[in-house]
């Protein structure tokens, strides 16, 4: 099965896309196994989303294409952007601040390593 993507993809995470992309920089490229021992240790909120996502992946690579999570890799990983809600807090003098609550969807395409 050369150049099979396996996919697996997680929408509206409540973390923004931009702390999504340092955690989903350092396990880009990896193996899955190794990906996982380092969210599990990374001290980012956004660690255990991405941590949740690469096991989705890896278990459609077990169940529908029947590989074995030794050979997968990481072949490409992203963090969109997603809705942003408004969100309004009351400030002094009738005036309000506004909060962006940012939010994101983050991508997982594995591959299987060629022996």
């Amino acid at each position: 099965m050369e150049g099979t993507d396996i996919r697996a993809v997680a929408r509206y995470i409540p973390v923004s896309a931009q702390k999504a992309r340092l955690v989903v920089d350092l396990v880009r490229g990896k193996d899955v196994q190794e990906a996982l021992d380092i969210l599990r240790f990374a001290n980012r909120r956004a660690a255990k989303p991405v941590a949740k996502v690469i096991t989705s992946a890896i278990a459609n690579a077990e169940e529908n294409f029947g590989l074995n999570r030794d050979d997968l890799y990481i072949h490409r990983i992203f963090a969109d952007e997603a809705p942003t809600r408004k969100w309004r807090r009351f400030g002094a003098r009738g005036r309000f601040k506004p909060i962006l609550r940012r939010s994101s969807h983050i991508t997982v395409i594995l591959r299987e390593r060629e022996a």
